[in-house]
């Protein structure tokens, strides 16, 4: 596979949202320590949904635009934090590839560093505040540098700049939200934010690895 299109939109987002659907208790047990306990519940909903959503907002030959209107009816469907910034991120790929009929290879670095910059925006975070913007930053920054590469040789190098990213967070300490007051549980952690973002840079990589054999 060397570009997506379209019309596989449904099919990249239901191998994200199977991840989720699998990981969705072990996500919920590391939210449950340092947040609120329903992350795993959040981003397997809300991932599951987007399949359908696509389908009943494709915009004909233009793949960011299908993104974006995706991404804000993601939103509605997963008000909480974490959706919020989601679906923000979604969005911002969307503004990225607007006027696109297909993601190639460059495109998708494109798709993940603007994916981060859409979470920065929203949650106005940085790099090193311990979130899920930890894991996608570092994604897309890796993704940018073989952009003249294959597509899934894009997502490979997003999906090791995702999981470095996770382990960087370790080392972390959080300063948002409920995490900020368990601070001191936070210390050899990976944020669970962070395993969020690499969970969907994985779908995206599977996706590719399933067409390309």
């Amino acid at each position: 596979m060397t570009e997506i299109r379209i019309e596989d939109l449904p099919e990249l987002f239901s191998c994200i949202a199977k991840i989720f659907v699998e990981k969705k208790d072990e996500l919920c047990a590391m939210d449950a320590n340092m947040g609120d306990g329903d992350l795993g519940l959040t981003m397997s909903k809300g991932y599951s949904a987007m399949p359908d959503i696509i389908r009943e907002n494709t915009v004909e030959n233009n793949i960011g635009k299908t993104l974006f209107k995706a991404g804000m009816k993601m939103a509605s469907i997963v008000p909480s934090t974490m959706g919020t910034l989601t679906a923000s991120g979604i969005m911002e790929a969307g503004k990225s590839l607007n006027g696109k009929d297909k993601i190639q290879a460059a495109d998708l670095a494109v798709f993940f560093e603007s994916f981060a910059a859409g979470i920065k925006k929203r949650g106005k975070c940085e790099a090193g505040d311990r979130t899920i913007y930890d894991a996608l930053f570092p994604a897309g920054k890796e993704a940018k540098k073989v952009s003249d590469g294959s597509i899934l040789e894009v997502a490979m190098a997003a999906l090791q700049g995702a999981e470095a990213g996770v382990e960087a967070t370790k080392d972390m300490l959080p300063k948002f939200g409920k995490a900020a007051v368990f601070a001191s549980k936070a210390k050899g952690v990976a944020d669970q934010g962070a395993v969020a973002g690499y969970l969907m840079v994985k779908g995206v990589y599977l996706f590719l690895e399933s067409k390309s054999e």
